[in-house]
């Protein structure tokens, strides 16, 4: 198995941070809707220096990261549930998840899986990343790039907790 990333269908390889720039461990508060759109979005922010990044977010994918914030389980597995399965039975798992960047406002990840001591990147959309970390309990890192433009909750917003 090599070690370089799989590539992307769009021809462009996955994205991850430039050589020297500071990566930062981060931890998921919550989701919650955006008081003035009603879009959700998921907040985290930084284990050591506190600082926050905010992304908005499909309405599936803030459920798909609040389950496993309230220790919930479904009766069946969903999508993110699923893959991580067949990425078990596959003898892979989760290593790190990495969100990389902002470009014309959309947020850009890496997945970093294990493939049986073989690191393997994947592009990934960030809150599928995060959904699958959270799922494999796998460290969840933001590069400096990714806090250019994390788009702030209006006043009011109360706690970022689930919705």
């Amino acid at each position: 198995m090599s070690k370089r990333p799989a590539p992307h269908p769009s021809g462009r390889s996955p994205e991850r941070p430039p050589a020297g720039n500071a990566t930062y461990e981060m931890e998921v508060m919550g989701v919650q809707a955006d008081p003035q759109s009603g879009a959700p979005m998921v907040f985290l922010r930084g284990k050591q220096d506190k600082r926050e990044l905010a992304m908005f977010i499909g309405p599936f994918e803030a459920q798909a990261i609040a389950l496993p914030l309230q220790g919930v389980r479904p009766p069946r597995p969903y999508t993110h549930d699923l893959m991580l399965e067949a990425l078990h039975r596959l003898k892979a798992k989760v290593k790190r998840v990495a969100i990389t960047g902002i470009r014309e406002n959309t947020y850009f990840a890496s997945l970093v899986l294990d493939v049986q001591g073989q690191e393997l990147v994947l592009d990934a959309r960030p809150s599928d990343a995060i959904a699958l970390a959270l799922r494999e309990d796998a460290p969840i890192l933001a590069a400096e790039a990714a806090f250019a433009r994390s788009p702030r909750p209006a006043q009011g917003a109360g706690e970022r907790g689930a919705p």
